[in-house]
């Protein structure tokens, strides 16, 4: 009988209070599992200590999946799973398989009869909406825009559009380092009446989500008070009026 592959939610940053953010269910079911399947091996056994291991954490096999790995190493990784060891897919942050990696292993263990059984857990994705105040009715994630200016600027102007036929909240994020320079890019391409949201470092004791229009957020700008989320993990959300 084929083990069950467990989506296992980690922090979406440094926290003292993990019970705050991981259930305690979770937690105990992810300290009694010996395999593992994560972006990062090191990262996952900073995880692992901090939620507690039945075995020695030496004794536990963690396996890695991220984007160098080739698409013909993926069915090794379900070898545990096929000899009916149950298996935890930890992302890097927050969920697996939501703008991660993992989906690709979690579509091929439904294509092998494996069980697939998400946990709860922190996703920063649905709570920066949930945060945001604009629609959650309808919204898009729409991962990482174009680094080129021009480029990013077309992009822009397209998702507003599309935000303002569709009236749909249109999500993105962007490498931390480069927070101000997508901010920027966002009010000189939006219209001023456009709603943008930014939520930034989500669920730790740094969080900080503001929604304001696009003039709102060019008058604080052109004031010197952008936000401070330079390296910090951040959500951008935009709403079309």
């Amino acid at each position: 009988m084929n083990g069950t592959l467990y989506l296992i939610p980690n922090t979406l940053g440094p926290t003292d209070s993990l019970d705050q953010v991981i259930p305690q269910h979770v937690q105990h079911l992810t300290s009694q599992l010996t395999h593992f399947v994560a972006e990062n091996a090191k990262t996952a056994r900073a995880f692992l200590k901090q939620v507690g291991t039945a075995k020695p954490i030496q004794e536990i096999a963690i396996s890695e999946l991220n984007i160098n790995t080739p698409a013909q190493a993926l069915q090794a990784l379900l070898e545990p799973l096929k000899a009916g060891n149950d298996v935890g897919l930890l992302s890097e942050a927050g969920v697996p398989a939501v703008a991660d990696p993992g989906a690709d292993l979690v579509r091929l263990a439904h294509a092998n009869n494996i069980p697939v059984r998400p946990l709860v857990g922190p996703s920063s994705i649905l709570m920066s909406v949930m945060a945001s105040g604009l629609n959650g009715q309808s919204f898009a994630f729409n991962g990482y825009l174009p680094t080129d200016a021009a480029l990013r600027a077309k992009r822009l102007k397209e998702l507003e559009t599309r935000s303002r036929q569709e009236k749909q909240t249109q999500l993105f994020i962007e490498t931390p380092y480069r927070n101000a320079a997508m901010l920027e890019a966002l009010v000189s391409a939006c219209n001023g009446a456009t709603l943008i949201c930014v939520a930034t470092d989500i669920s730790l004791a740094t969080e900080t989500i503001h929604t304001r229009t696009g003039a709102q957020w060019k008058s604080l700008l052109d004031s010197g008070k952008a936000p401070d989320f330079h390296k910090k993990p951040t959500v951008f959300l935009l709403l079309a009026q």
